[in-house]
């Protein structure tokens, strides 16, 4: 399967739940969004009790190949766009930012970088919420998939694949 297959599909599985762009700015090729918003009350609506935002913003990129340095300007430029969206409050509880990077060749030294990556930040010391970094990183021509500590849970992504 070629990066442009694996794309399609994973693109498909974030159809239900984020909403999508493909007409996002260079060099990410599409954008899935996910926002969640709760309310707790006690008793009636006018007693609220808790009010909790969770958000998370995906941004996928495709090339033929990926090195160390490409993979270091990635995260950065998915990290800083992913901040910029965020307004933390005292209901905001998370803003994750994830990386997916579908590459038909994948260096070795960015397969260890990418499980390096680790990128954090609190506000106002975790009372008004947090964001933290999840990447990606899956060479088409063999199989192979490698993510950071954050990111495990997306290995499931491209085990169908």
């Amino acid at each position: 399967m070629n990066s442009n297959g694996a794309f399609e599909k994973i693109l498909h599985s974030f159809e239900q739940y984020y909403d999508i762009s493909k007409d996002v700015d260079a060099p990410f090729v599409a954008e899935a969004i996910f926002k969640s918003h709760n309310e707790q009350y006690f008793l009636v609506k006018a007693a609220k009790t808790a009010d909790i935002d969770s958000n998370e913003f995906v941004f996928f990129y495709i090339n033929n190949e990926i090195h160390a340095e490409k993979l270091a300007e990635l995260s950065n430029l998915a990290w800083e766009r992913g901040l910029s969206r965020v307004s933390p409050y005292y209901g905001h509880r998370n803003s994750d930012v994830t990386l997916i990077i579908l590459s038909d060749k994948i260096e070795e030294e960015s397969f260890k970088k990418i499980k390096k990556l680790n990128l954090y930040k609190s506000y106002k010391f975790g009372l008004y919420g947090w964001s933290s970094f999840r990447a990606l990183a899956y060479e088409t021509s063999t199989g192979r998939a490698a993510t950071n500590r954050r990111g495990s849970d997306l290995k499931k992504l491209v085990a169908s694949l």
